[in-house]
């Protein structure tokens, strides 16, 4: 018998507005062992609108969170923002081959893309059969424009990294829904989910029905809302902060007179978002369950100020739960750092995958 090599795991790495985070997880049993977490916040400015404005910074970046971790990996998954890809879901006969069918895909994307081919990165993946036909599949085009992708590439290559897989961040967030469902009803099956991600500056919707994406948006929201409050009302820098949002030690009328009105209009922003949802008009007119990311759900009382205003049972994000750990990592932060988590997760788990 011979032995062969597995193939080295892939790190998930999500490059957001305000800071990397990597995630390395490995397969045990039916389930995922993390093996390696960090946090590293980003330089002011090295972001602007989830794209990379400043490639050696954000490689600095990704090298201490690297250093954090303690990762040994040389690979990784990466994601770019939805904002920044077109998707496009369209039929081709089931009987063409791979071949055919990238040379299909090529001939409809100059239909759909505003740009010239040779500036865009270009990629698709068959769904499976249409609903009610059988002689054709449906096929997903995504397209981004190439500096989008080649800037992330850049930056984590100046870390010593090599991007394997560049997928697009909703569907990161589908692939790691599957660690979140089995705490759901019916495990989420015949169920409408909507997965709403707060960043610092960006807030994403993506609604999953029947464990499929159906419906993704994104919108200028975020956390560093209620920094910058900290930072007018109390006289701090960005740094100080975002620090005594996390840590407390704030003055005792910062929960009434900032952060309770914060949670307010976040819970105000959910709704909006899922009217937006509703307003689309597709087949699905109704969520089952509200499943809030990002660092703002970290807030307390979050969730259930959320559900009393939109009255769908909520809870929130946490890819951790049913996750073992290697000792080496700081099982301390992982309940409060799961939500922020989404994106990373989804990446890791695409990266043992592939394995």
């Amino acid at each position: 018998m011979f032995l062969t090599r597995k193939k080295p795991p892939l790190i998930g790495l999500d490059i957001s507005s305000t800071s990397i985070k990597l995630l390395e997880l490995s397969k045990s049993g039916s389930g995922y062992r993390i093996e390696g977490i960090a946090v590293e916040p980003l330089p002011a400015n090295s972001m602007v609108d989830k794209n990379v404005a400043e490639v050696e910074a954000v490689g600095e970046s990704v090298k201490r969170a690297l250093l954090k971790s303690k990762t040994k990996s040389k690979y990784c998954a990466i994601a770019v923002a939805g904002s920044s890809v077109i998707t496009k879901k369209i039929t081709m006969p089931a009987s063409l081959s791979e071949e055919e069918m990238e040379g299909n895909v090529q001939l409809e994307a100059d239909q759909y893309i505003p740009y010239p081919l040779e500036e865009v990165n270009l990629d698709f993946q068959v769904l499976g059969e249409t609903e009610g036909n059988p002689e054709t599949v449906d096929v997903l085009l995504a397209a981004c424009r190439s500096e989008n992708v080649d800037d992330r590439i850049a930056a984590v290559e100046l870390a010593g990294l090599t991007p394997k897989i560049v997928d697009i961040e909703a569907y990161t967030i589908e692939s790691v829904f599957q660690t979140m469902a089995p705490h759901l009803p019916d495990e989420g099956m015949d169920k409408t989910v909507a997965i709403v991600d707060i960043g610092a500056t960006m807030t994403s919707l993506c609604v999953i029905h029947n464990h499929q994406l159906i419906y993704t948006r994104e919108q200028n929201f975020g956390g560093k809302q209620l920094t910058e409050e900290i930072m007018r009302r109390y006289g701090l820098s960005y740094e100080e902060a975002g620090l005594a949002k996390r840590q407390g030690g704030l003055p005792d009328n910062y929960e009434p007179e900032v952060l309770e009105p914060f949670k307010e209009t976040t819970a105000q922003q959910v709704s909006r978002f899922l009217q937006f949802f509703y307003s689309a008009g597709g087949n699905v007119n109704n969520v089952d369950h509200l499943i809030l990311g990002g660092g703002t759900a970290c807030l307390p009382d979050i969730a259930e100020l959320t559900e009393s205003h939109i009255g769908v049972p909520t809870m929130i994000a946490n890819p951790f739960r049913d996750m073992s750990a290697v000792s080496r990592v700081n099982k301390a932060n992982l309940n409060s750092d799961a939500p922020s988590f989404l994106i990373a997760a989804g990446l890791a788990i695409r990266g043992v995958e592939h394995l």
